[in-house]
């Protein structure tokens, strides 16, 4: 692969088995050089964030993001390669799949929609899509408790001075255009599969052929003293992070929770606050998902940044003066200064609406999903963090993966199987966090890991871990090592298991070097 120019932009060249191609040189997600990702059988994967393009169509074939990239004529003559591109094209460097058009006559008052999509997250926004780019002309209806249409919602915890404006995922003139109409600010309170309807809080009824949950997850409830207190927080929409940023100028801050949203929000307050303060029930932070020494060098760089720690520590009231918040007192006594706190304890599924409805709810709350991401009940498909899905890699076992990019995968699963186009789940889960400037890269599965093997320097914070279980690496977590994430989820994702004894050795070559010829 190579990045070159051609006056007006940039192009990705590239030549697999002697054919060349081209296509644009940036990931349409986040703006990652797409040189720097992974060419392997016909698709670059991004070096951040694992999306993948088919390099002979330009088609995003695994997420996340909802582009497709541009792709520009190549011909060779004698020993020159030729490329023509579209100016517009190599400026915009992203491109949305044709989709068709709604030839339904709707009149919005109609309570009856084809498709109706609970939530605007990645998960109901890529199914409303796929829909209309696999030629679906009926009604499609996306409703939302949101007052703003769909917007990236991990940015949130991590630039907390963003508008929804700036996060925008897609404006309603996008949607408009290609027929799916959003309702925002919509509440459903309770489903009935029988008359296949859908009730909301305001009393509006509407009638579906398809139905697609994707209601996301919200906060776990929390036992302490003092919940009327006001500037206590959890993040959910652009103007709650636009508060917390607000408060906390100068201020002391407190950060309940070491969850990745809790962990992100306090490095963005680092340079705003006084002080910030961080309570957890484990020892360190990330325990369980990226094991103890990679959690201890990441707390030292919190530690390094003036960050604060109360671990094993729990919160047993929050005390105001004249309503607002001024301290967090902890179950071990200690009593913290606080102006601002934002909780990121942990969430649960948001499915309380479904508890009558015959949808079938696991004991903690998750829609219980096969493989095509349909429900117990016909015609009703579920996605995203409210799911437990069976999981390929791990023989069908079911899980519930709560990323971004598994919900932009699942979104697309369920708008082909309402299509009659059965296709299974095939992605590997990806994740990334920033904190001060500095990204953890995620693949894989891990739950359940027994033990992490190390390369790299931790004390440097340039290291790629290896999660095993048993004999077999499940999921390998990086920072400053790109594009070996992506180059795992590659091998994952062909099909190849890694032994535990191929990462011991600490010669990694052989991984780093995988597909780049």
């Amino acid at each position: 692969m190579r990045e070159v120019d051609l006056g007006s932009g940039r192009a990705l060249l590239i030549k697999e088995h002697g054919e060349f191609t081209a296509m644009g040189h940036k990931c349409p997600h986040y703006g990652a050089p797409l040189v720097k990702g992974v060419l392997s059988k016909g698709h670059v994967r991004c070096p951040w964030h694992g999306a993948c393009f088919n390099i002979a169509t330009g088609d995003i074939e695994d997420f996340p993001g909802l582009d497709s990239l541009p792709i520009f004529q190549v011909r060779v003559e004698k020993d020159k390669v030729i490329i023509r591109a579209n100016k517009q094209a190599l400026q915009s460097q992203k491109r949305s799949k044709p989709m068709a058009r709604c030839s339904a006559v709707i009149n919005s008052n109609t309570g009856f929609s084809h498709v109706l999509i609970i939530g605007s997250g990645p998960a109901g926004l890529v199914c409303a899509e796929t829909l209309r780019e696999e030629g679906f002309t009926d009604r499609i209806v996306m409703c939302t408790m949101d007052k703003h249409p769909p917007y990236d919602r991990p940015k949130l915890s991590k630039s907390l001075e963003s508008t929804a404006e700036q996060l925008r995922l897609r404006s309603m003139d996008f949607l408009q255009d290609h027929d799916i109409e959003l309702l925002k600010e919509k509440e459903v309170v309770a489903i009935d599969v029988k008359t296949q309807s859908v009730i909301f809080e305001d009393g509006l009824r509407m009638e579906y052929r398809k139905l697609f949950i994707a209601t996301g997850s919200k906060p776990k409830p929390m036992n302490y003293k003092g919940k009327d207190v006001r500037n206590v927080f959890h993040l959910r929409t652009p103007e709650d992070a636009n508060s917390i940023a607000w408060l906390a100028n100068n201020k002391n801050a407190v950060i309940v929770g070491t969850s990745f949203v809790g962990m992100e929000v306090a490095a963005a307050l680092t340079d705003k606050a006084h002080s910030v303060s961080v309570i957890g029930i484990e020892s360190v932070p990330f325990k369980k998902a990226l094991g103890e020494k990679v959690g201890k060098a990441i707390m030292k760089l919190f530690e390094a940044n003036r960050v604060k720690f109360y671990m094993l520590n729990e919160v047993s009231e929050m005390v105001g003066h004249h309503g607002q918040l001024k301290e967090v007192v902890l179950k071990s006594g200690k009593v913290l200064r606080a102006d601002v706190c934002v909780i990121g304890a942990g969430s649960v599924p948001a499915t309380g609406f479904l508890k009558q409805s015959g949808i079938h709810l696991d004991s903690k709350g998750f829609i219980t999903v096969n493989k095509n991401m349909q429900t117990n009940v016909d015609g009703v498909f579920a996605g995203g963090d409210v799911v437990m899905f069976p999981f390929q890699p791990r023989n069908n076992k079911k899980v519930n993966i709560p990323h971004w990019q598994m919900a932009h995968v699942h979104g697309k699963v369920a708008a082909l199987s309402m299509m009659g186009r059965a296709t299974e789940v095939k992605t590997v889960p990806y994740f990334w966090s920033a904190m001060f400037g500095k990204t953890i890269r995620y693949a894989g599965y891990g739950d359940g890991f027994d033990d992490v093997i190390i390369q790299g320097d931790l004390d440097e914070l340039r290291f790629v871990a290896f999660y095993t279980r048993s004999e077999e690496v499940v999921s390998v977590a990086s920072m400053n090592y790109d594009p070996i994430v992506s180059r795992v989820a590659e091998v994952l994702g062909s099909g190849k298991t890694i032994k535990k004894r191929d990462v011991e050795t600490g010669d990694i070559s052989w991984l780093i070097d995988k597909g780049s010829q």
